[in-house]
This record gives structure tokens, C-alpha cells and sequence, in this order.
């Protein structure tokens, strides 16, 4: 079988070297470019199986090479690498055609991979090369996580097609609905969104529908509903898991036939609209309980796309939190305020239950109530981990360790410190090797104790 010939274009001669070795090792031709400019001058007399570009480069960019190599060799596929791994870069590498698009820093496996895959497709992405809203520009993330919320939007940039977004309360959901509709064909028509929950069970299926006037009592005149309203664009639906029997069997001939009655109406009104639902709850858990239409639910996953919880992305905290700081302190008309290192750690560790509404209301208290300019632990609320909770948790526990020893100068049984030492390093030890599954060396570091010691440590109180 003739190896593969790959070609890397990329102004950084490191990551060059790297993926050309790493190409080679898995028997692959590999060519480095620096420039884009330079492989074009090659690709006239030769044409790779497979191309990688970055998309940052001096001269022409990654995305204006991929216009080029959609006209001259329409049938390449070409995977797009980048360091400013954000949404519109997402969306314009796979609007440009590109076969896949790969955040750096990315795993090397994971990049041969994805070479033999491109290799084995001759098809490529869609070649609408319009431009890229900017309007989406609270979806942020670096998190592997949140990158393949990128890459489905992206890849959905060209459809129509229903969407089923799942994940967390919090999560930013209604954002992505969002973005693929920018993003999408009907960009230019309207995004009605509505969230089921909200609105009384009785009420919601006029809301969705509309309604004649006369059709019950209170009806004073003909109300144009939510699917009316979203004709050529999108309706969003969310908490769809809530909707009621009644009104899941009314939706999915809406879905089935693109067509429905308003209440109280006698002519069928048909409509062109893209749906897209999001729940916070298991719809085939649902399913299973009779408490959703299975038919419903395989309508409405089509694709699926699932938002992260922040617990999962803790590396995109500073970025959101440093964001919507400035975003509060504009909408609040306060001077935008920085954050000091152990503070944002605080915030990193913190769970954050609510996600990243959570963060974004916590920012807006911190605009109002931090004294300073620059936000401290002693700022940070307690009930997320600020220095109240920690002086909190101190005063406990020392008071526990107080009554602990007065018992023992009672009992006399044997010296405080030969008592205590050890299970304070015992529970000390256990927690440090939990919070590193396993690992001694962490371990060892968060203690402030060398790898040995730990290990000498753990066989002295039978922990080995």
C-alpha cells in the first residue's frame, strides 16, 4: 500500500518537526511548509493526500489557503490547527471547507488519527465561504470539552437540520441555539426563543400556536404564536422535557408535517422553521418512564450537541470570569475591576452548582460589593469558597482538635503529640492521595514532603 503524503504548514518549526515525526512514524510522507505562499508554489506540480495548516500565519492565513485549495484542489481535505481555539474560528475553518478543525495543544495520536481518517474521505465541508457573525461572543473555551461544542456548530454551519442541546442548568445552552443559528442559513430571519418551563401548561399551547379570536374566554383578539413568529428562522425551545403530553404529540406533528391549526382555528398553517430543543433532564430516561414521546424524542435528536458543566472545564474559568467582570462593570456603569491569583483559584476550585449563570451573577455582586480595585480571597463570598468559609472551616476543626485533647489530659493515656501526629498525618495522607488518584509524587508535593518520605510515611502507619 502506497504511504500517505502529508503536508504541514506552519510558521512555528516546532510544530512542524513534531507532526513530521510523528507522520513518519506511522509510515507517512511528510513535507513542512513555513509559509502558505510556499506550498502553493509546490501544489502546482504535486498534490498531497492530505494537508494541515495553522491558521495564525505571516503572509497568507490558514483560512485564505483554504479558499485557495477549494478552488485548485477541491477534493483535498485539509485539517486546520490553531492556538486561538475559539468559536468563530470553528465555524470559519469549517465553513471554509476544512475536514476537521484541531485546537492546539492536541494530541498527537489523536492528530495521526485524524490524518488516516481525512485520508479515507474523498468528501470535504461545505465551501460557503461568507462572513462569520461575531454577534456569539460569550461562547468561550478553551476546555477540550467546550472545543467540540465548537466543532458541531461548525460542522452544522451549512444545515437546517433539528437540534437537540442537552446539559446542565447554567450551561449556556440558549448560547448555542444561538450560535448555530447565526451560523446557519437562516441567519438572516428570526431567532424566537421560549423557554416551555415558564409559562402555565393551559397557556403554552396557545403560546406556541397562537390563537383566533373567541377560541376561550379572554380571547379578545387573533394572537400570532411562537411558530408563526420563527417562519424561516428558528424557534428555540427550551426545558422541553416539561412539556406535557398533550402538547409533545401537538409539536411532533408540527415537526412531521410543518404545519398546524391555531387554537380555536379551522385552516392548517404552514410554516418553515428549524427547531432546536434543550433540556437539563435525561429525555431517554424519560422515554423509558413514559414520561416523554419516544416518537418526540428521536424527531428531536437529530444531532445532539451537550454543553459542559464548569466543574468540567475548570481551565475556561478565568477566561469567562475575567469576560464577564469587564461585561458587569459596562453594564453597570463601575470601573472594570481585576482579580489576584489566589482568588481566582478560589474560583477554579469552586464547583459551581449554577454553572456559568452562576458566574456571571457572581461576577455582577463582586462589581458592587468588592471595596477595591483588585477583587482578594477576603471578597470572595463564603458560600463559594471565600476566606469566610475558610476561616469557618480553621475555626471548626481547631475547636474539635481543642476538645479532642482536653479528653486526653483527662485520660492521661498517653502524650498529646504521640496521639495526635498520627492521625493527623494519617487523614492528612489519604486526602492528598485521593485528590491525586493514586499518585505518589503529587502527592507527595502537596504534603511539602519528598516522594521517600512519603513512602516511609505510608508504611509506618500501615497506609502502604
Amino acid at each position: 500500500m502506497t504511504a500517505l503524503n502529508v503536508w504541514v504548514v506552519d510558521d512555528d518549526q516546532s510544530v512542524r518537526w513534531v507532526l513530521e515525526k510523528a507522520l513518519k512514524q506511522a509510515n507517512m510522507n511528510a513535507r513542512g511548509f513555513e509559509r502558505a505562499e510556499h506550498l502553493l508554489e509546490a501544489i502546482d506540480t504535486e498534490t498531497p493526500d492530505v494537508l494541515i495548516t495553522d491558521v495564525k500565519m505571516p503572509g497568507m492565513s490558514g483560512l485564505a489557503l483554504l479558499e485557495r485549495i477549494n478552488t485548485s484542489c477541491p477534493g483535498l481535505p485539509v485539517i486546520v490547527i490553531t492556538a486561538h481555539s475559539d468559536l468563530e474560528n470553528a465555524v470559519a475553518a469549517y465553513k471554509g471547507g476544512a475536514f476537521e478543525y484541531l485546537p492546539k495543544p492536541f494530541d498527537i495520536d489523536e492528530a495521526i488519527e485524524l490524518v488516516r481518517k481525512a485520508a479515507r474521505t474523498t468528501g470535504h465541508g461545505d465551501d460557503d465561504s461568507g462572513e462569520i457573525s461575531t454577534a456569539i461572543s460569550s461562547l468561550i473555551g478553551q476546555a477540550p470539552a467546550m472545543q467540540e461544542v465548537f466543532r458541531s456548530i461548525g460542522r452544522l454551519a451549512g444545515s437546517s437540520m433539528t437540534v437537540l442541546i442537552t446539559g446542565e442548568s447554567g450551561t449556556g445552552k440558549e448560547l448555542v441555539a444561538r450560535a448555530l443559528h447565526e451560523h446557519s442559513p437562516r441567519a438572516n430571519k428570526p431567532f424566537v426563543a421560549l423557554n416551555t418551563s415558564a409559562i402555565a401548561s393551559e397557556l403554552l399551547e396557545s403560546e406556541l400556536f397562537g390563537h383566533e379570536k373567541g377560541a376561550f374566554t379572554g380571547a379578545d383578539s387573533r394572537r400570532i404564536g411562537r411558530f408563526e413568529q420563527a417562519d424561516g428562522g428558528t424557534l428555540f425551545l427550551d426545558e422541553i422535557g416539561d412539556m406535557s403530553p398533550a402538547l409533545q404529540t401537538r409539536l411532533l406533528r408540527v415537526l412531521a408535517e410543518s404545519e398546524f391549526y391555531r387554537v380555536g382555528g379551522q385552516t392548517s398553517i404552514k410554516v418553515d422553521v428549524r427547531v432546536i430543543a434543550a433540556t437539563n433532564q435525561d429525555l431517554a430516561r424519560a422515554v423509558k418512564e413514559a414520561r416523554f414521546r419516544e416518537d418526540l424524542f428521536h424527531r428531536l435528536n437529530v444531532i445532539r450537541i451537550n454543553t459542559p458543566p464548569l466543574r468540567q472545564r475548570r481551565e475556561d474559568i478565568p477566561l469567562l470570569f475575567k469576560h464577564y467582570l469587564s461585561k458587569s462593570a459596562d453594564e453597570l456603569g463601575a470601573v472594570s475591576k481585576s482579580i489576584d491569583g489566589d482568588a481566582m483559584d478560589v474560583l477554579r476550585n469552586y464547583d459551581w452548582p449554577g454553572n456559568v449563570r452562576q458566574l456571571v451573577n457572581t461576577t455582577r455582586r463582586l462589581t458592587v460589593t468588592a471595596p477595591g480595585s483588585m477583587i482578594t480571597v477576603q471578597d470572595i463570598p463564603s458560600e463559594i469558597g471565600g476566606a469566610e468559609s475558610d476561616r469557618q472551616v480553621v475555626a471548626d476543626w481547631t475547636r474539635s482538635l481543642a476538645s479532642w485533647a482536653e479528653q486526653q489530659i483527662e485520660s492521661r493515656d498517653q502524650p498529646l503529640l504521640d496521639a495526635a501526629l498520627p492521625e493527623f498525618e494519617k487523614t492528612l495522607i489519604q486526602i492528598a492521595m485521593s485528590q491525586t488518584n493514586g499518585h505518589r509524587q503529587e502527592a507527595a508535593k502537596l504534603l511539602g514532603w519528598g516522594r521517600n518520605t512519603l513512602t516511609r510515611k505510608m508504611k509506618a502507619l500501615h497506609l502502604d
